[in-house]
């Protein structure tokens, strides 16, 4: 037995989805603890190219069962259209390779049109939110105003509720931003459409978990974004609303007493970062549009341009502390194939201190990166699949990084594909 997680050590878009649908042959079950449907991972494999938002990355596993645990923000609209459109590339989605916790709260359409009233009154002070209304649900869930999945199952007491909370609601809608209230058969309607439509998903998957972990099998929890958008410990405010790090799995699962051995946190061999916030490594200009061009640095949810920049050994290093990781997957060095030089943020400078240590949020724009660079190995290596198949300075640029983070590195990805990949 075995209960490992995999999550992102930075700002998110490391490549944690294709890492859960390598490792997922593992293991058993796969459960996502947090988040909701506003970034993606892309996942190549032989069924073609997906960009899950809100589907746990082992659905492609034969045998594997994936999870939405009570953690997750649950938009039964967003998570029907992507189940048909994984469904139409030939991959099965039943009840029995996919389970919905009844303690999933569901995110409604008014927490979506929330989103998007209060980053167009922020304006230029915006957060860069995807406007999926994650911000507005996890607001209302820790107001205890929020639907659980598993009243769908009581349609008469959930009326009274809605009706109840919307009387609440529109109180914000109206008054504060002057938009028209949300109608209570609007809003049936939506839960009698996509409500419905998941309910066969629905169940006790507390009790799935607790049955599965007695009986040994093996469970990856699977996380979203990374540790410089977790709630607490990352770049306040420019953050997710929601905890992205591994020590909130065993609650956000519903597995309360998981004890995880394994967390293999994601890096990628540079820096990329989508949305607003300080971003001390940032690289602009050609050189920065020809870094995106060559990782096709697109957001997997909003097709907005990443920000990139080189490999941030601070905010790394503060990313390994923050997860608690246990190894190190560092995903598209092949990206980096076609520089002589590569760049490296080694250090900080702040109030003209040169510095280590990752700063608190609101220190953290006066910072200015200390650039060094490596030698490049000017060759491709997308087609590597052992350690030795690397050209010398592809070795050192990996060793380099290890030795700055202080955690090994296990997972050398070269490439999207599943069996793009050098295990150490």
């Amino acid at each position: 037995m075995a209960i490992s997680a995999i999550v992102g050590i930075n700002w998110g878009d490391e490549g944690k989805g294709r890492m859960v649908d390598l490792l997922t042959d593992d293991y058993d079950v796969v459960v996502r603890y947090q988040g909701g449907g506003n970034a993606g991972h892309t996942v190549i494999n032989e069924h073609g190219k997906f960009a899950l938002h809100l589907l746990p990355s082992g659905v492609f596993r034969k045998g594997v069962v994936n999870i939405l645990g009570n953690g997750v923000a649950l938009d039964a609209e967003n998570l029907w259209n992507e189940i048909q459109g994984v469904v139409d590339q030939g991959v099965p989605i039943t009840p029995e390779n996919l389970k919905i916790s009844d303690r999933c709260s569901l995110l409604l359409p008014w927490h979506r049109e929330l989103d998007g009233l209060e980053e167009a009154r922020l304006k230029d002070k915006k957060y860069g939110s995807t406007r999926q209304g994650i911000a507005p649900f996890y607001s209302d869930k820790y107001q205890k105003k929020t639907v659980l999945a598993g009243e769908l199952f009581y349609p008469e007491q959930l009326r009274a509720h809605i009706e109840d909370l919307l009387e609440w609601k529109n109180l914000t809608i109206t008054r504060v931003y002057g938009a028209e209230p949300t109608k209570i058969d609007d809003l049936m309607a939506w839960l009698a459409d996509f409500g419905e439509k998941i309910k066969p998903f629905i169940c006790d998957t507390g009790a799935f978990l607790r049955k599965a972990d007695k009986e040994g099998k093996s469970i990856l929890f699977e996380a979203q974004l990374g540790a410089l958008r977790d709630l607490d410990f990352g770049i306040v405010p420019y953050t997710t609303s929601s905890n992205a790090i591994a020590a909130y799995a065993p609650v956000g699962s519903g597995l309360t007493g998981a004890k995880i051995e394994n967390v293999v946190g994601v890096v990628k061999a540079y820096s990329t970062c989508v949305g607003e916030g300080p971003f001390t490594c940032e690289m602009f200009g050609p050189e920065a549009e020809k870094l995106r061009e060559a990782g096709g640095e697109y957001g997997a949810k909003t097709g907005r341009p990443r920000r990139v920049g080189p490999v941030d050994i601070v905010a790394t290093r503060y990313g390994v502390e923050c997860q608690a990781a246990t190894a190190i997957a560092l995903t598209k060095l092949d990206v980096l194939s076609y520089m002589d030089k590569i760049p490296v943020c080694s250090h900080y400078l702040l109030n003209g201190k040169q510095i280590d240590e990752f700063p608190f949020p609101a220190a953290l724009p006066l910072a200015e990166p200390v650039i060094e660079y490596l030698d490049g190995w000017g060759t491709d290596v997308s087609k590597a699949r052992k350690w030795e198949d690397l050209p010398e300075n592809a070795q050192k640029y990996v060793l380099y990084i290890e030795e700055q983070i202080g955690c090994p590195i296990k997972y050398v990805s070269v490439g999207p594909e599943r069996d793009s990949i050098i295990i150490r």
